[in-house]
């Protein structure tokens, strides 16, 4: 439930409990996401009506300033955010955010974002489907087309950058290509057009195909034809079903689901299990979440930035409105996850969000999250368009508690288990209380320090690791 989703709140436990525990809520998750309603988390795209603009509406707007490709983009990290907040789906919500960060189109550039938010949704819908269908789906993707290039490559200048991208990043893996390879792939892609200057619009231009006998690895085709799409297909789904390629997806699966370095051993068994099932993802997450390297690494995996935003709404029960000012808290989520040090899909190079917790565990980082959660346990910011809960959630009106039980209760309330010796200890430093300290509604701690209370339980490894 942590692992693969974005914290635990009250409806997702109640999703669980109603599945019949985590393996059935898991199973359901990956094969009928459709039984969990997820309107209001569907809802929210209608907040940021610019995301459903076309694509030459769009670079209308940013070329007569009305509004610039950049804050469009902020508006698709928002959305993204405050939908990971909200949704009931939260399989198909990461599975959808770890495919959009290992074919990665970033969401910063003055020509593809007009089709990104577009794009998102394609990966949306191949989530949790075949890595090969993904694969043609993504990379004949106007906005991948536009971000490596391949929108103006023609026989006559091919460009190389999403043909060695599509090997190196995308399937294959480094060291598993030669320069060859990658001057054939970039001519098997000519031809896949987008018009940057007017329409906007995606097409397929033969005179731009090159023809001619093409081989990357063991992919031979004769390539005749002017219409190359076939043949474009044909050799996606071989990079698609190659044994490299399995292994690459599976290694970086396992990086982002089990650690940061995951044994050999079950790289193999996934990527038989990937290969064996025509590159169908759901038997390969079967696989994943069944093997005892994963569970053996509960509690292992430091959230990264834009999870430790979003578990923390989560956790508090916050509410979030539609924004109605600048400072609204559904824009400056936002701004949380890049204080703390990316927002989503912002990762300017083409290798995507890194899986591994090395890049997000250092100091400026951890200091980033407990100001983060220090300003939103007091409610100080955002502070204008949600709701928080107050301390008489946690205190009784009349029979005072014991400081030891309160932490309890709190952990059990934002973390959903009970309290570690070693929470109950940080609570007692950061708040001064001894564990039997009799705590009611006339203590300092509900009149005024509560937020200690609640940062250090939002501090602790029991919420910033997954």
């Amino acid at each position: 439930m942590t692992r693969f989703g974005y914290g635990v709140d009250a409806t997702l436990a109640k999703d669980v409990r109603k599945a019949g525990g985590a393996a059935a809520w898991f199973e359901k998750q990956l094969t009928r996401p459709g039984a969990f309603p997820d309107a209001s988390a569907d809802s929210l795209r209608r907040w940021w009506p610019d995301l459903d603009r076309k694509p030459r509406d769009l670079w209308q707007r940013q070329v007569t300033e009305v509004r610039g490709g950049y804050q469009v983009m902020e508006d698709y990290g928002r959305w993204l955010l405050v939908r990971r907040i909200r949704t009931r789906r939260p399989v198909l919500e990461k599975m959808t955010e770890f495919w959009e960060g290992m074919l990665h189109v970033p969401v910063s550039g003055d020509a593809h974002f007009t089709w990104r938010a577009a794009y998102g949704e394609t990966v949306r819908a191949h989530a949790l489907g075949r890595f090969d269908e993904l694969l043609t789906a993504t990379t004949t993707h106007p906005a991948m087309l536009i971000f490596l290039s391949a929108a103006t490559s023609t026989k006559r200048a091919p460009n190389e950058n999403l043909g060695r991208e599509l090997l190196e990043l995308h399937t294959l893996g480094a060291g598993n290509y030669s320069e060859d390879d990658v001057k054939a792939s970039a001519r098997i892609l000519t031809g896949w057009h987008v018009d940057l200057w007017e329409s906007w619009s995606r097409s397929y231009v033969k005179e731009d195909h090159y023809t001619g006998t093409v081989k990357v690895r063991g992919f031979t085709h004769n390539n005749r034809k002017a219409d190359g799409r076939e043949v474009t297909r044909e050799y996606l789904r071989y990079l698609a079903h190659h044994p490299d390629t399995a292994r690459h997806v599976c290694e970086r699966l396992a990086t982002k689901f089990v650690r940061d370095d995951p044994p050999r051993g079950l790289v193999e068994r996934l990527a038989k299990v990937y290969l064996r099932n025509d590159t169908e993802i759901v038997p390969v997450l079967r696989a994943l979440v069944a093997s005892k390297e994963f569970r053996a690494s509960a509690g292992k995996k430091l959230r990264d930035p834009s999870e430790d935003v979003v578990a923390t709404y989560r956790a508090l029960g916050v509410g979030v409105g539609r924004p109605t000012r600048n400072d609204s808290a559904g824009n400056a989520v936002l701004w949380q996850a890049s204080g703390l040090g990316l927002s989503p899909h912002a990762w300017p190079r083409p290798d995507g969000t890194p899986v591994t917790d090395a890049v997000w565990a250092s100091p400026s980082r951890a200091l980033g999250s407990m100001s983060m959660h220090w300003s939103m346990a007091g409610g100080w910011w955002p502070s204008h368009g949600l709701s928080y809960r107050e301390p008489k959630e946690w205190v009784p009106a009349k029979k005072p508690v014991r400081f030891k039980d309160l932490v309890d209760d709190v952990s059990r309330d934002l973390l959903h288990r009970p309290a570690s010796k070693r929470l109950l200890e940080t609570a007692c430093l950061a708040t001064g209380c001894t564990a039997k300290e009799k705590i009611d509604r006339e203590h300092g701690l509900y009149q005024w320090g509560f937020p200690r209370l609640l940062a250090a339980v939002l501090d602790s490894p029991d919420h910033l690791a997954c």
